[in-house]
């Protein structure tokens, strides 16, 4: 009986009892140390679940901090016969008691003593509501769990003095509101919200007497009653919350006759558990969103800020994601390329010009961790926990014509490019003297000759660019790329700054899909440039709307220039144009881009609505020729063009995200030899097919300095 006596010793104690007489000096020395224990119980804000949902207001996933599915409600979003059921199984005598219900617990101390173990209870809803904090508290480290659980007098003592002190600034109401909010229900579920939803798919607030029986009784020991795993024990469990129910008079016995003889009447929804959830539809959004907020400034000035939001939860993540774009953009993917294709994965992203609204997201292998499958979004860098990025070959020439008409060089400026030619000494950012160095090939041995920008573009001509790169200047063209939100590439060790060498302007620098379809979108918005933006609202577990990054668009370069680009563009896209065969019935323009060996195939391009980049590779080994390209329907090609892999699957998504939209002419600049002094739609008014790519000049890069590879 000595623990009867240390125990009792500290419930006198701490109800203000004078311990004299009985007790006994024992019980003394208990009261003293119960009072030494501190009482200042830090009430936990719990962890919920938050909510991403797509631009119609569809739900993307549920992502649950802490592998806890929570969502927290007031005490007035619970069924009363949900609180009742709750009470009257675990301790009916809650509102008449303080803290500690004295009777109880020493009943059940004394038959513990008796037995030299544990084996009865007599803990108060209070206590138990002190237990399941310092439970949450432990978290997922097994260490602390144990000492939260154990079941010891010293943790008894302890329980009890926070539990006093609950009781003494808290209502009744409110521990109740905290206890069914933090109870674990099984199944990962959390809270009888969530309880409510995951095995009848109803709210709190909805709950019959039989379902708030069964969760009431799950209380006790999730696992052992788990109604989906062990129904027959589940429903022993339930009858007797109603026959409890029953004899404290909450119902009466014909009530609890009735109910006992109903089934379980299961109706699950089973929650659906972060990013994994949305699978290849969305689940790289998905995750690319949690970034954002873990990272951007806007949700925390530092990074345990931001990990305290999302591990807090209860947010409500309003994205720009485009149900409609992102389905178009899945199934051209998977019409292209095998989810099970170990050689070659795309990936591909729309962004809106205007606004760099990101629309879709999607690549061939699906989100997951299993055969075929991935976790690294291919469409964004490094910084975004995303990969490496891919050399993107001449999809970057935009780039350098860019800076050209932005210093006044016009469309029509000649260059007798060669077949083979040496790379020009270049000086970059750093004032770094670049040598020349022999390497810079066309995919060609004819030569193109006497050629102006357009005709350039049409056909990728490498030796057409490199010089025109000298011609402006390497560090004017950094410039350029970094004013388009080109300023870093990826690598195996995350982020570095663009690689600035001769061979910039083909390809040189490994870029995701989301940056270049964000960097093409402001060639078709006039020459103002918008940061991809991926959220438009978000509201906390409070109903706070909270800051979200916004997409800062300003202009980076002359309307002129973007004009001018457009029609170089274009050019890609008619009958003359190494994208023939892609361009779509809408005023469009795009780029190829291959790399050498064809390790990676390209297409960028846009439309005034919608800016799309894709690309192949094989991600396991970038350095791995894509040769021979084999379709989905078993064609094969001997070399993997951007036209043929990646175009296919652009001219797919774009023809179906665009269909039922306006034709909203871009702005052009008259090519040369054009009388017309307006602008020119550089044949991008054509039909559905454009014909076969042109025959004259079109180039892939040789090895050349930097170790990077040049573009077709």
């Amino acid at each position: 009986m000595l623990g009867a006596s240390v125990l009792a010793g500290a419930l006198v104690a701490g109800l203000g009892i004078p311990a004299v007489g009985a007790i006994g000096l024992g019980a003394k020395s208990a009261a003293n140390d119960f009072n030494d224990i501190p009482n200042d119980l830090a009430i936990p804000t719990l962890a919920q679940s938050s909510t991403i949902y797509d631009a119609d207001g569809g739900v993307i996933a549920k992502v649950f901090p802490q592998d806890e599915d929570r969502t927290s409600v007031p005490l007035d979003r619970i069924a009363p016969i949900m609180q009742n059921a709750l009470i009257d199984i675990e301790d009916h005598r809650f509102y008449q008691h303080g803290a500690i219900d004295l009777e109880g617990t020493l009943r059940a101390l004394t038959k513990n003593a008796s037995a030299g173990a544990t084996t009865q209870g007599g803990s108060t809803l209070t206590q138990q509501y002190v237990k399941n904090v310092f439970i949450y508290e432990a978290g997922n480290d097994p260490s602390k769990l144990a000492e939260a659980t154990r079941q010891t007098t010293g943790r008894k003592i302890q329980e009890l003095r926070y539990a006093i002190k609950l009781e003494e600034t808290l209502s009744k109401q409110q521990i109740l509101d905290d206890y069914l909010n933090i109870t674990y229900f099984g199944e990962h579920t959390y809270g009888v919200e969530e309880a409510a939803e995951l095995y009848f798919s109803v709210h709190a607030s909805q709950l019959t007497l039989t379902q708030a029986a069964l969760l009431a009784g799950l209380e006790q020991s999730p696992s052992a009653y788990d109604p989906m795993v062990y129904p027959a024990t589940a429903l022993q469990r339930r009858n007797v919350v109603l026959a409890a129910m029953a004899t404290y008079g909450t119902i009466t016995q014909a009530q609890a006759a009735k109910a006992e003889a109903a089934p379980l009447g299961l109706k699950p929804t089973l929650p659906q558990t972060g990013c994994i959830t949305a699978g290849q539809d969305e689940g790289f959004f998905c995750t690319y969103v949690e970034d954002v907020i873990l990272q951007d400034p806007a949700f925390g000035r530092t990074a345990a800020a931001r990990q305290a939001l999302w591990n807090t939860g209860g947010l409500q993540i309003h994205t720009t994601l485009n149900p409609r774009d992102q389905a178009a953009e899945n199934k051209a993917v998977s019409d292209n390329v095998r989810a099970s294709n170990r050689k070659a994965a795309a990936a591909t992203t729309m962004v809106q010009p205007g606004t760099g609204d990101i629309l879709a997201m999607a690549q061939s292998r699906p989100y997951g961790n299993g055969p075929d499958q991935t976790e690294i979004n291919y469409n964004a860098d490094a910084n975004d926990n995303g990969g490496e990025g891919f050399p993107t070959g001449s999809v970057f020439k935009a780039i350098t014509a860019a800076t050209a008409l932005e210093q006044g060089i016009p469309l029509s400026y000649t260059i007798d490019a060669p077949a083979v030619a040496d790379y020009p000494e270049m000086t970059d950012c750093s004032g770094t003297v670049h040598p020349a160095v022999s390497g810079d090939m066309n995919d060609t041995s004819k030569a193109p000759g006497e050629i102006n920008m357009v005709q350039a573009m049409a056909a990728s001509v490498n030796t057409y660019f490199v010089p025109l790169e000298q011609k402006v200047g390497l560090c004017n063209v950094v410039h350029m790329a970094q004013s388009l939100g080109l300023s870093y590439a990826g690598s195996p060790n995350g982020l570095v700054p663009l690689a600035q060498v001769q061979a910039l302007t083909l390809g040189v620098n490994a870029l995701t899909p989301l940056q270049i379809a964000d960097a093409y979108a402001a060639f078709a918005n006039n020459g103002v440039f918008c940061n991809a933006v991926a959220l438009t609202k978000v509201v906390d577990s409070t109903g706070r709307s909270l800051p979200v990054p916004q997409a800062d668009c300003h202009r980076v370069m002359q309307k002129s220039t973007a004009a001018g680009v457009n029609t170089l563009l274009a050019s890609v896209v008619s009958d003359e144009g190494t994208g023939a065969t892609v361009g779509i019935p809408w005023s469009d323009a795009g780029k190829t881009g291959t790399t050498n060996d064809d390790d990676q195939a390209w297409f960028a391009g846009y439309t005034k609505q919608i800016s799309d980049a894709t690309v192949m590779s094989n991600p396991d080994n970038p350095n791995h020729s894509l040769d021979p390209w084999e379709t989905i329907d078993g064609v094969y090609y001997p070399n993997a063009f951007g036209y043929l892999t990646s175009g296919p699957i652009w001219k797919q998504a774009m023809s179906a995200s665009m269909a039922g939209m306006p034709d909203i002419r871009l702005d052009f600049a008259p090519k040369p030899g054009d009388a017309a002094s307006g602008p020119s739609d550089g044949g991008t008014d054509g039909g559905t097919d454009k014909g076969s790519p042109g025959k004259g000049g079109g180039s892939k890069g040789g090895k050349h300095h930097g170790g990077g590879k040049g573009g077709h």
